[in-house]
């Protein structure tokens, strides 16, 4: 079981730090992903952390303003968002599994967390 936490309402130009704390003990050999979704896009692919933090990969819009990381002795992943804009609104999912780009590859969803971004 994953669930997310540190969603919120936000102005333009602030940051938050959003976490997926996971259930069980074999969080550490899973990749984590972190997508999000609006009523109007399909979810969208924003991180990714391999297992052992071995790599990070992010889709361009992504790079520079978020960055994924995990504490596996916490069993939780980490995705900080900076200078957040008004289009970052969405609901964000954190996701285990074999990882990376798409969401076929990951097992274990979240039920959400609410960002929302006014200017």
């Amino acid at each position: 079981q994953l669930v997310e936490s540190g969603g919120g309402s936000v102005l333009a130009g602030g940051s938050l730090r959003l976490s997926c704390l996971a259930s069980g003990s074999t969080f550490s050999r899973y990749a984590v992903g972190w997508f999000r979704q609006t009523p109007k896009k399909a979810r969208e692919f924003v991180a990714c952390i391999t297992w052992s933090s071995l790599s990070t990969y992010y889709p361009d819009y992504a790079k520079g303003r978020f960055t994924v990381s995990r504490d596996d002795a916490k069993n939780t992943a980490f995705l900080q968002i900076d200078s957040l804009e008004p289009d970052d609104t969405a609901v964000y999912y954190c996701a285990a599994g074999v990882g990376v780009w798409f969401p076929a590859n990951y097992e274990f969803w979240g039920h959400g967390t609410q960002v929302t971004v006014s200017s």
